[in-house]
């Protein structure tokens, strides 16, 4: 199983950033570690309440955010003592922290090492200083290198550099400039995102207002964000950063291990606010069963509860293909079929056509990958895979 552990905080929110994250007093980082280490000694009984297979051995465990590394260094140490407590960390497991670009103190990376991390996210975003304190971001690419020097020195060297495309003053020159750097500072995996546009962020409800706050008229068209992410996709291949997933490139071996288990509907198990956790059903006639914590944090220290959601046959053959094609080795139809039984293809076949007949879609023998422009338009593509499962009836 993998363990997800979710630190709401940050110093300071970023203008695009959609999570459940914010700027809180320090009062009650300690308060809500308490509580993400009480629920960590209830996962069992958790498990069982909302009818999942519990499972104490874990191979990843990732602690993102929000800003895990703004805890203090003893607080951060605390969760991962009872994270050992209540779990079976196996030996080699991988254990990946999210960081903020300078807030790697030494006290941290000490606290980092003596925990057993062996891999660290940075977000970076961009390599531009001016680009990056335009959104919020508070470091400078002198302070990234410095980072990446102190993680590598003290052994830790599976890095990870975050990127966004179209974010406010970004030119074609500039994103050149910031996938050049990402590929020059030798990190062995690299995530590009495309800058989200929703009334969750601050930046997305300036977009879609038409105002100029946040430097919101400074953000590139749609189309030429969509250029930037492409030309990223080629340039980090050519590098030997081969991309594996719609936002994720890797050197051999360097994939996440612990996201792949999102894709791959492998169970995990969430902690904090609003972490979601997915579990195998302990009924034979659900394939697993999906939770997911509040979402706010005065609600999450309250003790909201649960929202709790049961997955049937027919939804886990749909995430089968919205989340297996995700990954670019793509759907193994002959996989599903044998999973699902044949008959249930009989509904995804006319989606399948209809979207390879756009070039979204495209067969490989007998897997099924989206085509470059399928990855620009994913959640377009994923929609129709919703509610074309054509399961048989369970028996009684």
């Amino acid at each position: 199983m993998g363990i997800y552990i979710s630190v709401p905080f940050c110093k300071s929110k970023c203008s695009y950033c959609n999570f459940a994250t914010g700027v809180v007093s320090r009062a009650l980082y300690s308060r809500y570690v308490d509580r993400v280490c009480a629920d960590m000694t209830r996962a069992q009984a958790t498990a069982r309440q909302v009818g999942g297979k519990f499972e104490r051995s874990v191979d990843s465990v990732f602690f993102g955010g929000g800003t895990p590394t703004i805890l203090e260094p003893a607080d951060l140490e605390k969760m991962f003592r009872v994270l050992r407590e209540c779990f079976d960390v196996v030996r080699g497991a991988e254990i990946t922290v999210e960081c903020a670009p300078g807030t790697l103190t030494p006290a941290m990376l000490e606290v980092l090492v003596r925990c057993g991390v062996n891999r660290v996210s940075l977000g970076v975003q961009s390599w531009v200083d001016s680009e990056a304190a335009a959104v919020g971001r508070l470091h400078t690419r002198a302070r990234v290198l410095e980072d990446i020097a102190a993680l590598r020195a003290a052994g830790i060297v599976d890095i990870n550099v975050d990127l966004i495309a179209g974010l406010p003053h970004q030119t074609a020159e500039s994103w050149a400039y910031s996938v050049s750097e990402t590929i020059a500072c030798g990190a062995p995996h690299a995530s590009v995102y495309m800058l989200e546009v929703d009334e969750d962020s601050r930046l997305g409800r300036e977009l879609m207002a038409g105002g100029t706050k946040y430097h919101a008229h400074f953000v590139p068209e749609q189309d030429r964000s969509a250029d930037f992410y492409a030309e990223a996709c080629v340039r980090l291949e050519a590098a030997g950063i081969g991309q594996y997933e719609i936002s994720n490139f890797a050197r051999p071996g360097a994939e996440s291990h612990h996201n792949l288990k999102y894709w791959e509907r492998k169970p995990y198990f969430g902690f904090g606010v609003d972490a979601h956790s997915m579990l195998l059903s302990v009924r034979t006639d659900l394939t697993g069963v999906r939770f997911a914590a509040a979402d706010d944090l005065n609600s999450f220290l309250a003790g909201a509860p649960l929202e709790v959601t049961e997955v049937p046959q027919e939804r886990a053959m749909e995430e089968a293909f919205f989340l297996g094609l995700r990954l670019n080795r793509g759907v193994d139809l002959r996989a599903v079929a044998a999973e699902f039984g044949a008959s249930s293809m009989a509904g995804v076949t006319g989606v399948v056509d209809e979207l390879a007949e756009y070039a979204l879609l495209e067969r490989r023998d007998r897997h099924l990958h989206l085509t470059a422009q399928g990855r620009l338009l994913s959640n377009e593509v994923f929609e129709k895979f919703l509610g074309v499962a054509a399961l048989p009836s369970s028996p009684g």
